[in-house]
């Protein structure tokens, strides 16, 4: 993760904000998505999200029952992250994760792939430390809402490299090789649809890639 906005003070400072007023709606949506992705890994115990942040999906997999480790590379966002109540959090680099293979029963990536230098690389290491699989959640490139934050001025959104649904499912198969993946998606954040559905034009992705 070369490129890393989260590094400056001003955006840690505003990002757990989001959520409570303009991102509200956004996270609901999301989150519900997540869900129903977590019920295709029944019995799952421990849980890896890269590129954390300030913790706040970490701490939401914790509400899950899940026991859950936020990883960033940002000392900034991992210092809000304890302070908000994240108890376990790793600085590292999604790119070489410090842990052994198979330390995780899951791997999520929420937001982080479209600020991660090689992608393909980040998902090979997911797969690597995961026992079960991965969650993912990514920005669409076509939605309307990729289109409109492609459009927003500012150190975070000039910094992303949003993807599609079908993108995503390359990467995924390209990092797994010659590993059998069970891929599911949907997407939300539709403009006047409040459920996911299986079309590729919704703003978020979430997708579980469970492995064999």
């Amino acid at each position: 993760m070369v490129h890393n906005p989260f590094a400056d003070s001003a955006v840690v400072a505003g990002y757990e904000e989001w959520y409570r007023t303009a991102g509200h709606q956004a996270d609901r949506l999301e989150k519900a998505l997540l869900g129903r992705l977590l019920a295709d890994f029944p019995g799952v115990f421990t849980i890896l999200e890269v590129g954390c942040g300030t913790g706040h999906f970490t701490r939401w997999f914790s509400e899950q029952g899940l026991q859950a480790v936020g990883l960033d590379l940002s000392r900034l966002m991992l210092v809000e992250a304890i302070r908000l109540g994240s108890s376990l959090c790793v600085r590292g680099n999604g790119l070489a994760l410090p842990f052994p293979t198979d330390a995780f029963d899951l791997v999520a990536l929420i937001t982080t792939l479209e600020f991660t230098a090689d992608p393909a690389e980040a998902l090979v290491e997911a797969l690597r430390v995961a026992r079960y699989g991965l969650i993912l959640g990514v920005l669409n490139r076509q939605s309307l809402l990729g289109w409109q934050l492609r459009r927003v001025a500012g150190p975070i959104w000039e910094a992303a490299c949003f993807l599609s649904p079908s993108e995503l499912v390359e990467l995924v198969g390209r990092a797994a090789g010659e590993r059998a993946v069970k891929v599911l998606w949907r997407t939300t954040l539709w403009p006047l649809w409040p459920k996911p559905l299986p079309l590729p034009w919704g703003g978020f992705i979430g997708m579980a890639v469970r492995s064999s």
